[in-house]
């Protein structure tokens, strides 16, 4: 049967199987194999600067905007702009592509500084937005993102499930907290973002906590001291917590706002991940600990090594199966050596004290800056992963390497040598 004479589902079905660079060279065969392609070659749409949005608007047809189901987005200049534009004019590209992507399940917004209000208008009607992540790539203290603009945003989804917002800054309408601190920016000015329909005017980061369908919740380099997030009334079921510490605030304050958030929302939690100490001997007690649902941990490689210990010890009120520790390279021996003394503890306490645990993985996180370890370093990192592998081992617990590449695929590694090798520098014990 010839190509052209196929009947449109199956067309469409064989281009999407095609790759990245199949699917460019079949694309160009002729113009009604042009148009077959157009539906893939559009799902997802990566424009990396405020003027390759322009460039896009302007050289594709807008009737191609409706295949996008994948769309990540910047607001940065390009090295050779012309010219800096006003928050209204970085807003108005953006909004004349939203307006016109009605299939757009999953947006990343690459904000630089602050950005009128205007940008909001078409996100109540993004019906099939489910994933939205929202990241301020600029200086918080010359151009910090209102906390209101993203909760209003956020909030006016519809059937928003996953959330994650990165550098967003407190408002001054709703930080009191913050009154007389010149160390912590703010934004000044916002209070002209209209009421929401369901929030009203409290537009504050605790207030994402009454989105019923947020599933997925992730902060990172946010400052997270509003009290409201105690008494905030929660109306989503949380199943996956991602909470980074805040640069400008200490260990002690931000492990207080970590722990604060984890009672709150601890019920339904089922993953959750965090950068910070838990001191909290609550989290320890199966009868008390809101987390009583928590099977999978994670710790990011800012975790204070020295805390392992006694951070995961205090969650031990959770019945938690798998420990996922992310390090940097030059810490890879204190952190299997804090494993270790994690799991002596773990023998010392008896088999009811984490008796769920099944599995523990180590994961070395990629600098650019990294060093290449010299060779005794490579071989006392290698020698103290094979400890800890070893002792994983007799208590009967697996490890393994995930690759963060292709997540589908969890290979075991045998030594840190082998490790290094791979692309993403991940390391199992």
């Amino acid at each position: 049967m010839a190509w052209h004479t196929l009947p449109t589902e199956m067309k469409l079905l064989i281009v999407g199987s095609l790759g990245k660079d199949d699917l460019e060279s079949f694309s160009r065969v002729d113009q009604r194999t042009y148009q077959a392609c157009v539906p893939a070659k559009f799902r997802a749409v990566k424009l990396s600067s405020l003027q390759a949005l322009e460039r896009f608007l302007d050289s594709v047809p807008r009737e191609y905007f409706t295949h996008i189901e994948e769309l990540d987005l910047a607001t940065v200049d390009e090295p050779n702009a012309p010219y800096t534009p006003t928050s209204r004019a970085r807003a108005d590209p953006i909004i004349s592509l939203l307006a016109a992507t009605p299939r757009l399940s999953k947006l990343s917004l690459k904000i630089e500084g602050s950005m009128d209000k205007s940008i909001a208008a078409p996100f109540p009607y993004l019906r099939s937005l489910r994933d939205l992540n929202i990241s301020n790539c600029g200086d918080e203290s010359l151009s910090p993102l209102s906390e209101r603009l993203v909760v209003s945003i956020a909030a006016s989804l519809q059937n928003l499930e996953v959330l994650s917002l990165d550098n967003i800054s407190r408002s001054q309408y709703h930080a009191i907290d913050l009154e007389g601190n010149p160390d912590i920016p703010v934004v000044v000015g916002d209070v002209d973002i209209p009421d929401h329909p369901l929030l009203g005017s409290e537009l504050a980061l605790p207030s994402l906590l009454r989105i019923p369908t947020l599933r997925k919740l992730t902060l990172r380099d946010t400052h997270l001291g509003d009290e409201r997030w105690t008494t905030t009334p929660v109306a989503c079921r949380l199943e996956v917590l991602d909470l980074g510490s805040y640069v400008r605030a200490d260990e002690d304050f931000n492990s207080m706002c970590t722990q604060r958030i984890m009672a709150a929302v601890g019920p339904s939690v089922a993953e959750f991940s965090l950068a910070t100490a838990v001191s909290d001997n609550l989290f320890a007690k199966p009868t008390d600990t809101p987390l009583h649902r928590l099977r999978k941990l994670h710790i990011s490689p800012f975790f204070p090594v020295d805390s392992v210990v006694d951070t995961v010890s205090n969650l031990a009120g959770s019945p938690i199966e798998m420990l996922t520790m992310q390090c940097f390279e030059e810490d890879v021996v204190d952190v299997c050596s804090a494993l270790e003394g994690f799991l002596s503890v773990r023998v010392e306490r008896g088999p009811h004290f984490f008796d769920k645990l099944k599995r523990i993985d180590v994961t070395v996180a990629a600098t650019q800056d990294a060093l290449e370890p010299t060779i005794e370093e490579s071989e006392e990192r290698a020698a103290a992963a094979e400890r800890l592998q070893n002792f994983c081992r007799d208590l009967q617990l697996s490890s393994f390497v995930v690759d963060t590449q292709k997540p589908d695929c969890v290979k075991p590694v045998t030594s840190f040598t082998d490790a290094k090798r791979s692309k993403t520098r991940s390391m199992t014990i």
